[in-house]
């Protein structure tokens, strides 16, 4: 019956917690966090001081996107010295055919083809050796950034204490919203992603992970670190960590946008979090010993750290309680307890509309402080988002976790790409 207390307890006061702390962290990133300043005195760079930079687009299977992506990064970015590379890692579409066509048109194109499929940090880690930027953009191939974003992202770079910055990562939109499962999610994106990365930035001067679909990394601090990590789930949070444990910067840069297509379809959420989840928890395992050796020199991590335990342990305990509902209530049935039923169905009511308001301020707050609350429309949508978040957050933690583990001890190879599905980018 303790053990049963103690879960109830966690599973009502860790998402309260959270909201707190993310809410209270976005107010001090909005008022006091010096850092942010710096976009109010973005500078837009004369040629001849423009670093090179190369935008770097590993992909697989993208004859959907791939030719709407480059034709924008050739015709709307406000920036001249720069190159395109395209990492094609064993397409089997028309991707190659579209590609071979564009590296004709555009002289900034260059198309470099590996022959087996081996995941994006393994393409990734080839174009580092053929790329000729000393900065380089990660760009998913369904991601458009705003036409300011590469000046405005050397401004990090070449501005004071600037030398000692790793990479910039910028502020995700959703760009595809017809169906109700994108909706949702530009709540997330918009808002909930963006107030996490204010306070870790704010608060901690730390961060839990880049957006790989777009960030501008230091060349030097990727060679610095080896490389993308080839055996993880998710190179983004695993370069995050390696970078700043090497001593590197790491920054937020919410005025800088770029558009994004999310998953349209339950499966394909479901699949993009399990990789998520995944890419979590070997981050949580790989850092575990390091931050716990040195709590003290590693505070701002061990706070990250105890944020993704607490999410770990909240996610098995949420679906232990659900399983033991769920069976007490047919137990329930079957004995024609209908009193203790009553009460029982009473409690977990009580409890969703626990999580439910828990929920609703979490995404109210945060959709208020990012943008100057251009976002709050999209809180029509919010219960979707809460319906499948914490069902979908809870089952993919759970059914990831065993691999992940295998992936850290080194039992789960190299990567491979899983040919997506996509939908053409709205105009």
């Amino acid at each position: 019956m303790t053990v049963l207390l103690h879960f109830t307890q966690l599973l009502m006061f860790y998402p309260i917690v959270g909201t707190i702390a993310w809410t209270v962290g976005g107010l001090f990133y909005r008022t006091l966090y010096v850092g942010k300043y710096l976009e109010r005195d973005f500078r837009p760079l004369v040629e001849a001081e423009e670093p090179f930079i190369t935008i770097m687009i590993p992909c697989h299977n993208e004859e959907v996107m791939i030719e709407e992506t480059i034709d924008y990064l050739m015709n709307e970015i406000e920036y001249h010295h720069y190159e395109v590379l395209v990492c094609d890692d064993g397409s089997y579409d028309t991707s190659p055919e579209i590609l071979a066509r564009l590296s004709i048109k555009y002289e900034k194109l260059r198309v470099l083809r590996i022959n087996e499929n081996k995941g994006k940090a393994h393409a990734f880690n080839i174009g580092l050796s053929f790329c000729k930027g000393d900065y380089i953009l990660s760009n998913d191939a369904d991601i458009v950034p705003s036409p300011d974003a590469l000046w405005k992202y050397m401004n990090y770079f070449l501005g004071p204490g600037g030398q000692n910055v790793a990479a910039v990562t910028a502020n995700a939109d959703v760009q595809n919203r017809s169906l109700l499962v994108e909706k949702s999610q530009t709540v997330e994106f918009s808002s909930i992603v963006g107030m996490i990365k204010r306070s870790q930035m704010g608060v901690l001067g730390t961060m839990y992970a880049y957006s790989g679909a777009n960030t501008m990394y230091r060349k030097d601090a990727i060679m610095d670190c080896g490389g993308f990590r080839q055996d993880r789930a998710t190179e983004d949070i695993s370069i995050a960590w390696d970078q700043q444990f090497n001593g590197w910067r790491a920054i937020f840069a919410p005025a800088i946008m770029f558009y994004m297509n999310v998953p349209n379809t339950y499966n394909m959420l479901y699949q993009q979090r399990k990789r998520w989840a995944k890419g979590g928890t070997e981050a949580w395992l790989t850092n575990f010993w390091r931050i716990m050796k040195h709590p003290i020199k590693n505070f701002p991590k061990l706070i990250l750290l105890l944020d993704q335990t607490g999410s770990i342990l909240w996610s098995f305990c949420y679906l232990f309680f659900s399983l033991w509902l769920i069976f007490l209530v047919f137990v329930l049935v079957l004995t024609n307890n209908f009193d203790q039923l009553l009460y029982v169905l009473d409690m977990a009511f009580v409890f969703s509309a626990f999580m439910t308001l828990v929920g609703v301020w979490q995404l109210i707050a945060s959709s208020a402080l990012d943008n100057h609350g251009s976002k709050m429309k999209y809180l029509f949508f919010a219960p979707a988002y809460m319906i499948w978040y914490w069902q979908m957050n809870t089952i993919t933690i759970a059914t990831t976790f065993i691999p992940a583990i295998k992936g850290v001890l080194g039992f789960s190879g190299e990567g491979t790409w899983v040919s997506p599905t996509r939908t053409k980018m709205k105009k």
